[in-house]
């Protein structure tokens, strides 16, 4: 059986550290962050229900998802999604990842969008 690296056991005590104080409710749902190293995605996620409001990501606009560019594209993307879908505030969920970079220019391109964070 594989042994898990030192890396993945930090990221993952880091989710969990983040994951205790945000929570997605019906009036602030959770909005949701995973970059891989290809594409980045985000999804608003109503934690009361488990639903999956709005989602986007670099590989469904179809543009390279590896650059702080296309994060802020997916951003404004999702951002625009959630106006139409009636979600004025989200908090968010950088899933252990450092704010900064890609997570940060989608975070800002989302607020571009209108979305309150």
């Amino acid at each position: 059986m594989a042994k898990k690296s030192h890396k993945t056991v930090l990221w993952a005590r880091r989710v969990r550290r983040v994951r205790k104080s945000v929570r997605g409710t019906t009036q602030q749902p959770r909005l949701s962050v995973f970059r891989s190293l290809n594409h980045i995605y985000a999804q608003i996620i109503d934690d009361t229900s488990g639903h999956t409001l709005a989602a986007v990501s670099s590989l469904a606009l179809d543009i390279p998802g590896g650059t702080v560019g296309a994060a802020k594209e997916v951003g404004k993307a999702l951002g625009q999604k959630a106006k139409e879908n009636g979600i004025e505030r989200v908090c968010f969920d950088r899933r252990g990842w450092l704010y900064h970079g890609r997570v940060k220019a989608l975070a800002d391109g989302a607020r571009e969008a209108g979305l309150k964070f």
